[in-house]
């Protein structure tokens, strides 16, 4: 007589019974449905549409940033339904509008240091000419002004006094020139690194700013100078010894003449400074984007795993088949073939790195290789629970823990193509910020980076970032 057993992970609907005979584990080896089918990307049907049954559970959050409370409900409901493109739209707008937001940079350093004449030379105007900032042998600053330049767009160059032109302690400078209100610092030194300019550094790092360390009258150094080996090597290990001893993070040192800005290590100073301008003006609006991108997944996996957990597997026809889990899952987050395509297009990237995109199969290899799926759906597990559900006493127990087996497997298909779905948003964040900066012909890569922008985001980096 054959032994009756209810729900063997087969490949079947789980409410079926199936008859084994007590060749079952033969039967078992037979019949057992491969972790992933090795078939094309079937297309969708409305019924696979998972997005279409998710209701809007997930709270707004008011904190959008740039983006107004309507734009940010649109692109909150497209993320939610899984509608990529709508989200690179967001994105995009975000950047373009943070591109024009203004930028307040402190020039400062020791009085005599050549501050004034810099900011002159970055406006790439003259000392004397009209509206530059006062410069001479004598003390000239003696209260902070700003300055603006058509060479650097919404920036706004503040000439502070320099250290030491009054007797307040550093710590009184740094409340009375309001460095709360600066986004970026410049650092003047010239003839020495000294200690005022070491600790004025710690500060600045501790507060969380970026800032660059500029040693101007490198002409002078250079034809005046009695020391051996190459001048600006030693120049410059100077400061970072200096930097150590207070124990400040190595910032970018640039080596100028204020009178030669095509020379020495100008044009790199402002090839920098116009990189770090897109990046102070677009990073807190595309953290701001990332922070509620991630919440939104999170509270969409939430919902399913809380449908997952009542044995409802919507959409799902075979909820053992993963293949078709996986495709259901990609197709509800936007993360499938086609939506991925139409991002990469729309980012601008060439036809042979989509093309490189569409490949999925670096998905399902990835769940192949996913170890807890490999114990869930191994044939050995499978013939030891045909083997227990012979033993009466045994059998509720098996079939429970087929149930809970099921359960496992949706949830970490779940989770993993949620962490894609995390990977393909940062990465269209990256990208963006790529964009602003080539705007103004540099394209190295940022906070948000983890790799070259030469090929786009690939299934394989889900662990990675």
């Amino acid at each position: 007589m054959c032994s009756e057993v209810n729900s063997l992970d087969l490949g079947g609907d789980e409410r079926t019974l199936f008859s084994i005979t007590p060749l079952c584990p033969l039967l078992l080896l037979l019949q057992v449905t491969p972790l992933l089918i090795d078939r094309a990307e079937s297309p969708m049907g409305p019924q696979t549409v998972l997005s279409a049954s998710f209701p809007s559970v997930v709270s707004y959050h008011k904190d959008w940033g740039i983006l107004s409370e309507a734009e940010a409900r649109k692109t909150q409901n497209a993320l939610q339904n899984g509608n990529l493109l709508e989200v690179v739209s967001a994105v995009l707008e975000t950047v373009r509008r943070a591109s024009s937001v203004p930028v307040n940079i402190a020039v400062t350093g020791n009085s005599g240091n050549g501050i004034s004449t810099f900011i002159n030379a970055l406006r790439g105007i003259g000392n004397e000419e009209e509206d530059s900032a006062p410069t001479g042998v004598v003390r000239t600053t003696l209260t902070r002004a700003h300055y603006s330049s058509s060479h650097l767009p919404n920036v706004v160059l503040w000439d502070l006094p320099g250290l030491g032109v009054t007797s307040q302690s550093l710590e009184d400078y740094v409340v009375e020139m309001q460095f709360n209100d600066y986004d970026l610092f410049i650092i003047i030194v010239s003839e020495q690194f000294s200690m005022n300019h070491g600790m004025l550094a710690k500060i600045i790092e501790n507060m969380g700013k970026k800032f660059y360390i500029v040693w101007t009258k490198l002409d002078i150094d250079l034809r005046s100078t009695t020391l051996k080996g190459e001048p600006q090597k030693i120049i410059r290990d100077s400061i970072l010894e200096n930097l150590q001893k207070n124990r400040v993070s190595k910032p970018p040192i640039f080596m100028i003449s204020s009178h030669e800005s095509s020379w020495h290590d100008f044009p790199k100073l402002r090839d920098t400074l116009q990189k770090d301008l897109s990046e102070i003006r677009c990073h807190g609006p595309l953290q701001t984007l990332l922070y509620n991108f991630e919440k939104i997944i999170n509270d969409k996996v939430a919902y399913f795993q809380k449908e997952i957990a009542t044995n409802s597997f919507p959409n799902i026809q075979n909820a053992d088949d993963l293949t078709e889990s996986l495709n259901v899952y990609r197709l509800s987050f936007g993360v499938h073939d086609g939506s991925l395509r139409q991002v990469a297009q729309r980012m601008g990237k060439e036809s042979l790195e989509c093309t490189a995109i569409t490949k999925s199969q670096d998905l399902p290899a990835f769940v192949r290789g996913d170890w807890a799926l490999k114990f869930m759906s191994c044939i050995l597990l499978k013939i030891c629970l045909c083997i227990l559900s012979w033993f009466p006493l045994l059998g509720g127990w098996v079939v429970h823990f087929e149930h809970f087996v099921r359960r496992r497997k949706q949830k970490r298909v779940l989770e993993i193509v949620a962490e894609y779905t995390k990977t393909v948003l940062r990465k269209i964040l990256k990208d963006s910020l790529s964009q602003a900066r080539n705007q103004h012909g540099n394209s190295t890569t940022g906070s948000f980076s983890g790799g070259s922008h030469n090929n786009w985001v690939s299934f394989s980096q889900v662990k990675e970032i």
